[in-house]
């Protein structure tokens, strides 16, 4: 699938200088990359942000931008992540680094863009960053997709304990709301993980749970032979099938970014 109707975009934060691939008009949303990069299927969910009347940010993190990624080639995305000094993927590394340069872009897109605040959108392995970024003022719509990591400890959050008590003071202080998905019989983001962010952030913790069931069966090589489970709600394991469960969690996102984004329509 093309990248062309994205512009490409060159954006420092403290000195630290990354691609992002940016789209459409209105206020911000940052769209995070689920592992192994910024595959078609995240494009498309990029592209029905846009087109839902929002600026789309999607930064490029890891892999190859714009392609499917062979079950190999996603592994090794996969190694070198983890040993990146950017990423916090096991338990007892608190926040991942990388995420204060993604509150830099989400102040950076504010300002451009207008508007209430940011949203941002976390997919598997970002999944969680989505609710780090929260410690930014400017972002004030975070949706948490099947977060999986860390990736040794079921029920933890990849959050250092003083990043989990200014991120849950956040949330209460200016009332915001946390969106997140997941499969039920997923085994990188299980029920354990979902209860320990009820623990922390209470009612505003809305978890959705979809049955695995329902998953997308065709999915990409990474998907079928690497994660192995229903996993990615709304990109590899989506089914674009009006009236379908992955569709409508969907439509929930974009009407939650709309409601906090775009208040008055």
């Amino acid at each position: 699938m093309s990248i062309s109707d994205f512009a490409r975009r060159l954006v420092d934060v403290d000195g630290v200088v990354k691609t992002v691939y940016v789209a459409g008009a209105g206020p911000a949303v940052i769209l995070m990359p689920e592992m192994p990069g910024i595959s078609p299927d995240v494009l498309r969910l990029a592209r029905w942000v846009r087109d839902a009347g929002f600026t789309v940010l999607v930064p490029s993190l890891f892999g190859s931008d714009g392609a499917y990624p062979t079950a190999e080639g996603g592994k090794e995305v996969v190694r070198r992540a983890c040993v990146s000094a950017e990423f916090r993927a096991f338990a007892g590394g608190g926040t991942s680094p990388v995420t204060a340069w993604l509150r830099g872009l989400a102040r950076q897109a504010h300002a451009e863009c207008g508007g209430p605040g940011v949203g941002a959108i976390g997919l598997c392995f970002t999944g969680n960053f989505a609710l780090t970024m929260a410690l930014e003022p400017a972002v004030i719509a975070p949706v948490v997709n099947h977060p999986s990591l860390p990736l040794d400890d079921p029920a933890g959050l990849e959050l250092s304990a003083e990043d989990a008590i200014a991120v849950r003071d956040r949330v209460t202080r200016d009332g915001l709301t946390v969106l997140a998905y997941r499969f039920d019989n997923d085994r990188w983001c299980t029920g354990r993980r979902f209860a320990a962010y009820q623990a922390l952030l209470g009612d505003a913790f809305d978890g959705r749970v979809l049955p695995g069931s329902t998953a997308n069966t065709d999915a990409p090589p990474f998907f079928r032979d690497v994660v192995e489970t229903p996993h990615s709600v709304v990109t590899a394991h989506l089914v674009d099938e009006a009236g379908h469960p992955t569709l409508k969690a969907r439509d929930e996102i974009l009407t939650y970014l709309t409601d906090r984004l775009r208040p008055t329509g």
